[in-house]
């Protein structure tokens, strides 16, 4: 039975790992600083700690794994990542507990580790059309982020590559672009925009409307987890490709778009009201051509679909939390 490492286990993606790798039949580790806010962790054993401290993550490597995933991290929606309040916090935070991680990677304990990188990493100069981003891997350099979170992505990029080219150490990086859909953050202010227009529509009284940062022009797009899983557990199974690679869909729409969507999924007759707020980029979409080329695979799920499951969980979460207010 094969062993896997899971750091960031109690979080959104994290979670659905677990039960990916469970599902294929993995003996698998998960840690992370919190239980899992939604469900009972699937893990075989878990491990509540804080990523960075070094004490902590050697007893977090105290078994041989023939893979590490490593999904831990500072991070949340617009909201979090671009108001410039939270920079030296998620700077610090990311780039702590990836140096840690790698520290004790380096052993011969280690198979292979998969780095979770961002979209957010791409340059901005390359963002700035709505209709034509430009988000391939080679257009990473030269670099310029549009947030401190993106840098601090490809700050650690670099750092696991240099791992690779050092020590020999099998490294996979991915760069995410927008993982959504049930079981994460849909409230508190870290939740991203596929939850944030869930949350809004669900709460939102029929014949209303709902508040959208910016003019709701600026373009993304959304990948449902169950892809974003599978793009991970191929590009982990392949034999020399490193990446960076994305994974992220291509199909592309502005954000009014998408709040026009989750409307027509709740069958509320409801409007947009477009105020001011952080918006980041004004676009970015995923390029999947390096994907097709090295795993001959790209993720296919309409976002309707995924936004369809997602709304339903998160209708759900705001019904029961009427209830409990009520009790």
């Amino acid at each position: 039975m094969k062993r896997a490492l899971v750091c960031g286990a109690g979080g959104f993606i994290g979670g659905h790992l677990v039960k990916r790798l469970k599902s294929e039949g993995y003996w698998v580790m998960g840690v992370d600083i919190k239980d899992h806010e939604y469900v009972k962790t699937q893990a075989d054993e878990f491990l509540k700690g804080d990523l960075r401290n070094q004490n902590f993550v050697k007893e977090t490597f105290k078994y041989a794994y023939e893979e590490v995933y490593q999904l831990a991290a500072d991070m949340g929606g617009a909201g979090y990542i671009f108001t410039g309040n939270y920079d030296a916090d998620i700077m610090h935070n990311s780039g702590i507990i990836n140096l840690n991680i790698l520290e004790y990677a380096k052993s011969d304990k280690i198979g292979k580790i998969f780095y979770s990188s961002s979209a957010c990493m791409y340059p901005e100069h390359n963002q700035l059309d709505p209709n034509n981003p430009k988000c391939s891997e080679d257009s990473a350099y030269p670099a310029a982020p549009d947030s401190e979170y993106g840098w601090e992505k490809l700050f650690s990029e670099r750092i696991f590559l240099a791992f690779n080219r050092q020590y020999k150490l099998p490294v996979r990086v991915a760069r995410f672009h927008n993982i959504f859909g049930p079981e994460g953050t849909w409230t508190g202010g870290r939740e991203k925009a596929p939850a944030a227009m869930c949350r809004k529509v669900a709460e939102a009284p029929d014949n209303s409307s709902i508040e959208v940062w910016g003019d709701g022009k600026q373009t993304r797009s959304f990948l449902y987890i169950d892809e974003c899983l599978e793009g991970v557990r191929r590009f982990m199974d392949s034999k020399e490709f490193t990446g960076p690679v994305n994974i992220g869909s291509e199909e592309m729409v502005s954000i009014n778009q998408l709040a026009q969507m989750v409307m027509k999924i709740s069958g509320k007759n409801l409007s947009i009201n477009n105020i001011d707020g952080p918006q980041g980029v004004r676009g970015r979409n995923s390029d999947n051509k390096l994907i097709r080329e090295k795993l001959n695979w790209e993720p296919s799920l309409p976002l309707t679909e995924g936004m369809t499951r997602t709304y339903k969980w998160i209708n759900e979460q705001v019904q029961n939390s009427k209830l409990k207010g009520i009790k």
